[in-house]
């Protein structure tokens, strides 16, 4: 259908025609993919979704083909420095990778408080690599829906999808709904895997990581007490790699082999559609509370109703039904 049909309006037109551009790997639409889900205009979100309806499983026929990641640990842990090399690493198999770095929110402008990440390190004219700042908003778990939503478009056109996230924390496990694949960081003598311990972040990475492990012996003994942790908890499958990002680096293709190893071994398909019905549940909440929860049967009610709906529905459209259900299950207005 195009512009004019009956039922398409402007905004959808708009939306469909970035999906078809990220489809074609276009990967100069990069710029206006995040421009548009951080909008916050009620054209936008009417683009916006008509941009996920494009790129859904439903539209696609399949799976987007990137691997998204995500790499998340304490502030000033060295996540730049680590991501920096990384970009370098998959550049060289000649591999095109989009970053998502999620920093605080203005309180005042609700954006991102940092911009462009200028301390990802990137070559100057390289096209095939995209790093953008995107603003946690007012989520605990450091993901708002337009990081989400810009993961998901992405994922369409490049190769590799980074989601880098602010901090760490027990709220910020939502991450492993939305990435393939998790990376925690953690720095030699920082006490992190006791801390991990207590919040239970160990519950999701697919790997650790140990930077400055050109620090030597305080850098060995944290390699042994996060496998020592990891044995307590029955995860000894998780890899643990030492990464240095000092020149020359060390441990990156290692780092970077398993990320691969993991997502080769993943169930794709029904790991991103638990994801996407998870996230469609927790951005209901957010949107109607525990009175709309009430609505669908309870938590555990809506969950299982989930299930029953086709597996090609992006996030939105999920949303769009739990509302649905919500609303006739309260009968007409009075």
């Amino acid at each position: 259908m195009t512009a004019g049909a009956p039922g398409v309006s402007p905004s959808d037109t708009a939306g469909r025609d970035l999906g078809r551009r990220l489809a074609a790997r276009d990967l100069t639409a990069a710029a206006a993919v995040l421009n548009l889900v951080e909008n916050r205009s009620r054209a936008a979100a009417e683009q916006t979704a008509a941009l996920l309806e494009a790129v859904s499983v439903a539209a696609l026929g399949h799976e987007a083909p990137a691997q998204i990641v995500g790499i998340t640990g304490p502030p000033g842990v060295g996540k730049s420095s680590l991501l920096s090399r990384l970009v370098a690493c998959w550049r060289a198999s000649n591999r095109s990778v989009a970053v998502l770095a999620v920093d605080p929110s203005s309180r005042r402008s609700g954006g991102s408080l940092l911009g462009d990440r200028a301390r990802i390190d990137r070559e100057p004219g390289d096209r095939q690599v995209f790093i953008r700042s995107t603003a946690a908003g007012d989520k605990l778990g450091g993901l708002a829906p337009a990081t989400r939503a810009a993961a998901t478009a992405l994922s369409v056109a490049f190769d590799i999808v980074v989601i880098e996230t602010v901090g760490v924390g027990q709220s910020e496990t939502e991450i492993a709904d939305v990435a393939d694949e998790v990376a925690v960081v953690v720095q030699p003598g920082s006490g992190d895997v006791l801390q991990f311990l207590k919040s239970g972040i160990m519950e999701i990475p697919d790997v650790l990581v140990v930077t400055k492990s050109d620090l030597g012996a305080i850098a060995h003994r944290a390699l042994a007490d996060l496998r020592a942790a990891l044995r307590s908890l029955g995860a000894d499958s998780v890899p643990v790699v030492a990464v240095s990002s000092v020149s020359p680096p060390t441990g990156i293709d290692e780092l970077v082999d398993a990320l691969d190893q993991r997502h080769r071994a993943l169930d794709l398909p029904t790991h991103r559609l638990r994801g996407r019905r998870a996230a469609a549940l927790a951005q209901f909440t957010v949107e109607h509370g525990e009175r709309g929860l009430r609505g669908l049967g309870g938590r555990r009610a809506a969950s299982h109703w989930l299930q029953t709906q086709p597996a090609g529905l992006d996030a939105p459209a999920l949303v769009a039904r739990l509302e649905s259900r919500a609303q006739s299950s309260r009968g007409p207005d009075r």
